[in-house]
């Protein structure tokens, strides 16, 4: 819910939660910047695999599509803000605030999709001191509103946060996975070998499948196949393709191999597969 100022007798359009448990996310119409102080959880953003461990920062928009597979004792905490908290200014400290072309910037890069690694800035122990104090000043002033500035603090302290994170973006340098996984997405339908991967990632092999385990629960190989047999599946659905041509696009060499593949791995043949979910799609299962 919003939260009324009671100073000015109008709704600000933030919130803060103290105890973020990831049920409701993304939440309708609000930017979130998630801060794990405890845990860790792994999860799919946008159809990607991601992991957050803490310290750590998760930024949401409500346009994401975003669900959790593992929760590890995790402690975070959500301010969650409407994108107009940014086009705001104070006309003066007596006035309200007005809506204007001025937007605030800092920090807009963080929830945008330029890449699979935009909205999950690294936090280095280095910085968490000043990014916990802030973010505990943050959801302090909420829910204090000490007088008829405590929206304009807000402000400042968002802003330092955002700023902070961006900065730490820039910095970070992508994790083998991440090339990896960039690769993958963008190459999947041309032929691509283990040795391209590990070429890739500048790992040797047993390397590279140790951290793709820790990430994404299979070797990179097994996760090539998996998202090549997933697009394959939504081709099967929504097109007409034959067999043959959804292979080719997919990056298998030859339908009959990818027949066998998808068999082994759905349980039924493309056919079959592509019979029964259009049926679904037209004649949806009513809930009991």
């Amino acid at each position: 819910m919003p939260q009324y100022d009671r100073y000015k007798n109008r709704n600000v359009n933030i919130e803060f939660h103290v105890r973020e448990d990831f049920s409701k996310m993304p939440y309708p119409g609000r930017f979130s910047l998630v801060f794990l102080t405890d845990g860790s959880i792994s999860g799919l953003r946008n159809d990607h695999p991601f992991h957050v461990s803490a310290p750590g920062v998760l930024c949401l928009t409500d346009k994401d599509e975003f669900c959790i597979f593992e929760n590890k004792n995790v402690s975070a905490q959500t301010f969650c803000f409407d994108s107009d908290f940014l086009s705001s200014i104070p006309i003066s400290e007596s006035q309200d605030y007005a809506s204007t072309n001025l937007k605030i910037q800092t920090g807009l890069s963080l929830f945008s999709k330029d890449s699979l690694q935009t909205g999950l800035p690294r936090v280095p122990e280095r910085a968490y001191p000043q990014l916990f104090e802030w973010f505990f000043v943050l959801g302090t002033e909420v829910y204090a509103q000490s007088d008829g500035l405590w929206a304009c603090r807000i402000k400042k302290y968002l802003i330092q946060i955002l700023g902070m994170l961006e900065d730490l973006n820039r910095q970070a340098e992508q994790s083998p996975v991440d090339l990896v996984l960039e690769y993958i997405h963008t190459y999947y339908a041309n032929k691509i070998s283990l040795a391209d991967l590990t070429s890739c990632a500048h790992l040797n092999r047993v390397s590279l499948n140790q951290l793709f385990h820790q990430r994404c629960g299979c070797t990179a190989m097994t996760y090539l196949l998996n998202h090549r047999l997933k697009v394959a599946s939504s081709l099967l659905t929504h097109t007409d393709m034959s067999l043959n041509e959804i292979a080719r696009s997919t990056g298998f060499e030859y339908d009959t191999y990818f027949i066998k593949q998808f068999t082994a791995k759905k349980k039924m043949s493309p056919t079959v597969f592509r019979n029964s979910s259009r049926e679904s799609a037209v004649f949806p299962v009513e809930a009991n």
